[in-house]
């Protein structure tokens, strides 16, 4: 998923149209407000950001991006109308992944948006999940917080896998239950409680990220 913050509508749909025409799918928003609001709900894969926004700048939000945990890696293609020296360097000096300056082709927009997904993707053969501050490599089958390796049981291993590999998703404490200890299991739904308390305790400030739906069950979000 990519997120488009544009301010105006016109520009905003012809690069939705053009990423989706491209087998990218694509969100767009009209000032910071609206993004962030969206953030706690999905992450996406990319973020194109246009500089000139109404309210809170593009240089303000991505300031904001790289300084939470949870958006710190998130890529991150600036705009700009201006095409001055001095918002390139800002720009990538604050951590942006490449620029791009007003008016641009829409297809040189695609071409940027798949190299830094491109760069930013896992290499072939390696399976991370990254949640903030948080990491799980599946090839390795180990778990970090903060680079620190934490030492978890296999179920609770699968439980934050499950819930890593769908961020912002409810899960019922049902679905949780077979997932990882298989449907053949007869035993009670406080065991994924229970499971989910212990492993909230090792992950420390990251265990924040794994959220109670009340009525539900888990879900895991990504702090803004």
């Amino acid at each position: 998923m990519i997120f488009c913050v544009e301010d105006d509508s016109g520009v905003r749909d012809l690069m939705i149209y053009t990423l989706n025409s491209a087998g990218l799918e694509a969100k767009g928003f009209s000032d910071g407000t609206d993004f962030f609001g969206a953030l706690k709900e999905e992450m996406p894969e990319l973020v194109m950001l246009d500089i000139m926004l109404p309210g809170e700048d593009g240089i303000a939000i991505l300031n904001r991006l790289r300084s939470a945990a949870a958006t710190a890696e998130l890529p991150v293609i600036m705009a700009t109308a201006k095409g001055t020296e001095y918002d390139k360097v800002i720009g990538l000096d604050l951590g942006a992944d490449d620029y791009l300056v007003k008016p641009f082709g829409m297809m040189e927009m695609v071409s940027r948006v798949k190299a830094v997904l491109r760069r930013s993707r896992p290499k072939e053969g390696t399976q991370i999940l990254r949640v903030g501050c948080l990491e799980l490599n599946i090839g390795e089958h180990r778990v970090s917080t903060g680079g620190e390796r934490i030492e978890l049981t296999l179920k609770e291993y699968e439980l934050l896998r499950i819930l890593m590999d769908n961020l912002g998703r409810a899960f019922t404490r049902d679905q949780l239950l077979q997932s990882v200890w298989g449907t053949a299991y007869i035993g009670e739904t406080r065991t994924v409680d229970v499971h989910i308390g212990t492993l909230r305790a090792k992950l420390g400030v990251c265990g924040a990220y794994i959220e109670t739906v009340r009525g539900v069950g888990y879900r895991m979000e990504a702090k803004i």
